[in-house]
C-alpha cells in the first residue's frame, strides 16, 4: 500500500508542473495579440486593418447564428428525439444565440469606430501634407523658359 501511495505522490506534482505549463489556447492568445495591436494602432491604415478584422469578426458571428438557428429548429420540430434533454439543448441554444448576436453587434460596432478614427487621420494627414514647408520650396518654379528650347536654365 505505502508503495502505490508513493507512486501517486511523485505522479501528482509531475502531473502539476504539465497542467501549469501548458500553452495558453489559441483564443487566448488571439485575445492578447488583439488587444496589442489595438493598443499601438497610430496609422490610418492601423485602424483600417482593424475595422476589417471586426468586419470579419462579425460575420463570423452571424455564420455561428445562423449554424445555432438551424440546430434551434431541429430541436423544436424533433423534440420527441431528445426527450427530457431537449428542453437544455433549446435553452443552452437560444443562450448561444443571444450570445454571438451580442457578439456581432459589438463587432460591427467596433468596426465602425476603427473605420472613423481611420478617416479623422486621413483628413489630418491631408491636411498636415499640404501646410508642410517643403510644400513651399517645391511650388517654385524650376526653370525659366525663353524664347529658344535651347537656353533652358535651370535654379
Amino acid at each position: 500500500m505505502n508503495i502505490k501511495l508513493g507512486k501517486y505522490l511523485a505522479v501528482l506534482p509531475m502531473l502539476s508542473m504539465l497542467v501549469a505549463c501548458a500553452q495558453m489556447s489559441p483564443m487566448e492568445a488571439r485575445n492578447m495579440d488583439h488587444s496589442k495591436i489595438v493598443s499601438e494602432a497610430k496609422t490610418s491604415n492601423d485602424y483600417e486593418n482593424l475595422a476589417n478584422y471586426y468586419d470579419k469578426l462579425a460575420n463570423e458571428m452571424t455564420a455561428k447564428v445562423e449554424e445555432k438557428k438551424v440546430l434551434l429548429e431541429q430541436y423544436e420540430d424533433h423534440s420527441n428525439h431528445y426527450g427530457r434533454r431537449g428542453q437544455d439543448y433549446k435553452s443552452h441554444t437560444l443562450a448561444n444565440i443571444r450570445y454571438y448576436q451580442e457578439a456581432a453587434t459589438d463587432a460591427i460596432q467596433q468596426a465602425g469606430y476603427h473605420r472613423k478614427i481611420a478617416a479623422e487621420l486621413k483628413k489630418s494627414e491631408y491636411a498636415q501634407s499640404f501646410d508642410s514647408p517643403n510644400q513651399k520650396e517645391n511650388r517654385k518654379v524650376k526653370a525659366r523658359l525663353s524664347s529658344e528650347p535651347s537656353d533652358l536654365k535651370r535654379n
